[in-house]
Protein backbone atom coordinates (compact mmCIF):
# COMPACT_ATOMS: atom_id res chain seq x y z
CA UNK A 1 0.00 0.00 0.00
CA UNK A 2 3.09 2.10 0.24
CA UNK A 3 1.79 3.85 -3.24
CA UNK A 4 -1.51 4.53 -2.15
CA UNK A 5 -0.29 8.41 -0.75
CA UNK A 6 1.06 9.15 -4.06
CA UNK A 7 -2.27 8.09 -5.71
CA UNK A 8 -4.82 10.33 -3.26
CA UNK A 9 -1.90 13.31 -3.67
CA UNK A 10 -2.00 12.99 -7.53
CA UNK A 11 -5.81 12.01 -7.89
CA UNK A 12 -6.65 15.78 -5.53
CA UNK A 13 -4.10 17.34 -8.12
CA UNK A 14 -5.59 15.75 -11.18
CA UNK A 15 -9.24 17.45 -10.04
CA UNK A 16 -7.52 20.93 -10.23
CA UNK A 17 -5.47 20.71 -13.20
CA UNK A 18 -4.84 17.16 -14.92
CA UNK A 19 -2.34 18.46 -17.40
CA UNK A 20 -0.09 20.06 -14.82
CA UNK A 21 0.14 16.52 -12.86
CA UNK A 22 0.98 14.61 -15.97
CA UNK A 23 3.75 17.11 -16.75
CA UNK A 24 5.16 17.16 -13.64
CA UNK A 25 5.16 13.37 -12.86
CA UNK A 26 6.71 12.72 -16.07
CA UNK A 27 9.70 15.28 -15.70
CA UNK A 28 10.00 13.97 -12.63
CA UNK A 29 10.56 10.57 -13.80
CA UNK A 30 12.35 11.46 -17.02
CA UNK A 31 14.84 13.41 -15.41
CA UNK A 32 15.82 10.63 -12.58
CA UNK A 33 14.76 11.82 -9.34
CA UNK A 34 12.44 8.94 -8.64
CA UNK A 35 11.67 5.25 -10.22
CA UNK A 36 7.80 5.77 -9.07
CA UNK A 37 6.84 7.24 -12.29
CA UNK A 38 6.01 4.51 -15.05
CA UNK A 39 7.52 4.82 -18.39
CA UNK A 40 4.72 5.84 -20.47
CA UNK A 41 4.20 8.90 -18.63
CA UNK A 42 7.77 9.55 -19.53
CA UNK A 43 7.20 9.46 -22.96
CA UNK A 44 8.35 12.85 -24.67
CA UNK A 45 5.10 13.02 -27.31
CA UNK A 46 2.96 12.70 -23.69
CA UNK A 47 4.95 15.35 -21.96
CA UNK A 48 4.31 17.66 -25.22
CA UNK A 49 1.47 17.58 -24.68
CA UNK A 50 0.68 18.12 -21.62
CA UNK A 51 2.70 20.52 -21.49
CA UNK A 52 0.74 22.44 -24.69
CA UNK A 53 -2.29 21.72 -22.61
CA UNK A 54 -1.19 23.10 -19.03
CA UNK A 55 -0.78 26.53 -21.21
CA UNK A 56 -3.84 26.33 -22.83
CA UNK A 57 -5.75 25.94 -18.95
CA UNK A 58 -3.27 28.21 -17.72
CA UNK A 59 -4.64 30.99 -19.65
CA UNK A 60 -8.37 30.02 -19.98
CA UNK A 61 -8.44 29.47 -15.97
CA UNK A 62 -7.55 32.81 -15.20
CA UNK A 63 -10.61 34.71 -17.07
CA UNK A 64 -13.83 35.14 -15.91
CA UNK A 65 -16.67 32.79 -17.09
CA UNK A 66 -14.29 30.88 -18.88
CA UNK A 67 -13.07 28.90 -16.82
CA UNK A 68 -16.32 27.90 -15.66
CA UNK A 69 -16.76 26.50 -19.25
CA UNK A 70 -13.52 25.27 -19.25
CA UNK A 71 -14.30 23.37 -15.65
CA UNK A 72 -17.73 21.86 -17.31
CA UNK A 73 -15.89 20.47 -20.10
CA UNK A 74 -13.29 18.86 -17.95
CA UNK A 75 -15.98 17.56 -15.34
CA UNK A 76 -15.32 13.81 -17.32
CA UNK A 77 -11.73 14.70 -18.23
CA UNK A 78 -10.16 15.01 -14.68
CA UNK A 79 -11.66 12.12 -13.15
CA UNK A 80 -10.80 10.17 -15.65
CA UNK A 81 -7.34 11.58 -15.67
CA UNK A 82 -6.82 11.13 -12.01
CA UNK A 83 -7.82 7.46 -12.46
CA UNK A 84 -5.64 6.39 -15.72
CA UNK A 85 -2.42 8.22 -13.24
CA UNK A 86 -3.39 6.74 -10.03
CA UNK A 87 -3.59 2.98 -12.04
CA UNK A 88 -0.15 3.56 -13.61
CA UNK A 89 0.99 4.26 -10.45
CA UNK A 90 -0.16 1.08 -8.96
CA UNK A 91 1.18 -0.98 -11.81
CA UNK A 92 4.39 0.69 -11.74
CA UNK A 93 5.07 -0.09 -7.87
CA UNK A 94 2.78 -2.87 -7.29
CA UNK A 95 2.00 -2.72 -3.86
CA UNK A 96 -1.56 -1.57 -4.77
CA UNK A 97 -4.08 -3.64 -7.44
CA UNK A 98 -4.73 -0.88 -10.93
CA UNK A 99 -8.26 -1.26 -10.13
CA UNK A 100 -8.38 0.08 -6.32
CA UNK A 101 -5.66 3.14 -7.67
CA UNK A 102 -7.65 3.81 -10.47
CA UNK A 103 -10.68 4.33 -7.87
CA UNK A 104 -8.98 6.12 -5.22
CA UNK A 105 -7.27 8.36 -7.99
CA UNK A 106 -10.50 9.06 -9.39
CA UNK A 107 -13.05 9.77 -6.60
CA UNK A 108 -10.77 11.84 -4.88
CA UNK A 109 -9.46 13.78 -8.32
CA UNK A 110 -13.85 14.31 -8.70
CA UNK A 111 -14.06 15.56 -5.36
CA UNK A 112 -11.39 18.22 -5.96
CA UNK A 113 -12.89 18.83 -9.43
CA UNK A 114 -16.50 19.92 -7.56
CA UNK A 115 -14.79 21.89 -5.00
CA UNK A 116 -12.84 23.78 -7.23
CA UNK A 117 -15.39 24.37 -10.13
CA UNK A 118 -17.91 24.97 -7.23
CA UNK A 119 -15.79 28.02 -5.88
CA UNK A 120 -14.83 29.09 -9.50
CA UNK A 121 -18.79 30.06 -10.10
CA UNK A 122 -19.06 32.02 -6.93
CA UNK A 123 -15.69 33.76 -7.67
CA UNK A 124 -17.37 34.69 -11.09
CA UNK A 125 -20.17 36.49 -9.10
CA UNK A 126 -17.61 39.11 -7.89
CA UNK A 127 -17.60 42.06 -9.90
CA UNK A 128 -13.50 42.36 -10.03
CA UNK A 129 -11.74 40.02 -12.10
CA UNK A 130 -8.62 39.94 -9.68
CA UNK A 131 -9.68 37.28 -7.10
CA UNK A 132 -9.97 34.90 -9.99
CA UNK A 133 -7.02 35.37 -11.26
CA UNK A 134 -5.54 35.37 -7.54
CA UNK A 135 -7.40 32.17 -7.23
CA UNK A 136 -5.84 30.49 -10.56
CA UNK A 137 -2.50 31.14 -9.78
CA UNK A 138 -3.24 29.94 -5.66
CA UNK A 139 -3.98 26.23 -7.48
CA UNK A 140 -1.27 25.91 -9.96
CA UNK A 141 1.27 26.94 -7.13
CA UNK A 142 -0.54 24.14 -4.72
CA UNK A 143 -0.40 21.58 -7.23
CA UNK A 144 2.84 22.23 -8.27
CA UNK A 145 3.75 22.21 -4.95
CA UNK A 146 2.34 19.44 -3.49
CA UNK A 147 2.94 16.83 -6.15
CA UNK A 148 6.84 17.98 -6.13
CA UNK A 149 6.87 17.50 -2.13
CA UNK A 150 4.51 14.04 -2.92
CA UNK A 151 7.76 12.54 -4.46
CA UNK A 152 9.76 12.74 -1.39
CA UNK A 153 7.12 12.70 1.42
CA UNK A 154 4.37 11.07 -0.06
CA UNK A 155 2.60 10.52 3.27
CA UNK A 156 2.65 14.03 4.73
CA UNK A 157 1.58 15.82 1.00
CA UNK A 158 -1.26 13.03 1.36
CA UNK A 159 -2.03 14.27 4.74
CA UNK A 160 -2.29 18.25 3.21
CA UNK A 161 -4.08 17.49 -0.08
CA UNK A 162 -6.75 15.67 2.68
CA UNK A 163 -7.06 18.56 4.71
CA UNK A 164 -7.19 21.15 1.49
CA UNK A 165 -9.93 18.76 0.32
CA UNK A 166 -11.51 18.73 3.20
CA UNK A 167 -11.44 22.59 3.84
CA UNK A 168 -12.65 23.08 0.31
CA UNK A 169 -16.01 20.93 0.78
CA UNK A 170 -16.77 22.66 3.48
CA UNK A 171 -16.22 26.06 2.16
CA UNK A 172 -18.46 24.66 -0.85
CA UNK A 173 -21.35 24.33 0.83
CA UNK A 174 -21.23 27.64 2.12
CA UNK A 175 -21.06 28.69 -0.95
CA UNK A 176 -24.13 26.66 -2.13
CA UNK A 177 -26.73 29.67 -1.94
CA UNK A 178 -24.11 32.03 -4.25
CA UNK A 179 -23.25 29.05 -6.69
CA UNK A 180 -27.25 28.42 -7.30
CA UNK A 181 -27.96 32.00 -7.67
CA UNK A 182 -25.01 32.15 -10.23
CA UNK A 183 -26.65 29.72 -12.00
CA UNK A 184 -29.95 31.05 -11.92
CA UNK A 185 -29.09 34.13 -13.57
CA UNK A 186 -26.92 32.48 -16.30
CA UNK A 187 -30.48 30.65 -17.31
CA UNK A 188 -31.82 33.88 -17.09
CA UNK A 189 -29.55 35.64 -19.64
CA UNK A 190 -29.56 33.08 -22.03
CA UNK A 191 -33.77 33.05 -21.76
CA UNK A 192 -33.31 36.73 -22.43
CA UNK A 193 -31.10 35.96 -25.67
CA UNK A 194 -33.56 33.78 -26.63
CA UNK A 195 -36.28 36.04 -26.66
CA UNK A 196 -34.58 38.89 -27.98
CA UNK A 197 -33.34 37.28 -30.93
CA UNK A 198 -36.88 36.13 -31.46
CA UNK A 199 -37.87 39.32 -31.88
CA UNK A 200 -35.40 40.59 -34.13
CA UNK A 201 -33.62 42.79 -31.64
CA UNK A 202 -30.21 42.93 -30.53
CA UNK A 203 -29.44 40.41 -27.68
CA UNK A 204 -28.98 42.51 -24.09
Amino acid sequence: MSVLPLVFTSGWASGINAYAVVLLLGVFGATGLTDDVPESLQRTDVLVVAGVLFLCEAVADKIPYVDSVWDAVHTVIRPVSGAVVGALLAGQSGSLSDLAAGAVGGSTALASHAVKAGTRMAINTSPEPASNFVVSVAEDLGVGGLVSFAMFYPEAAAIIAAVLLLIGLVILIFLARRIRRFMRRRAQRREEKRLAERMGGPPR
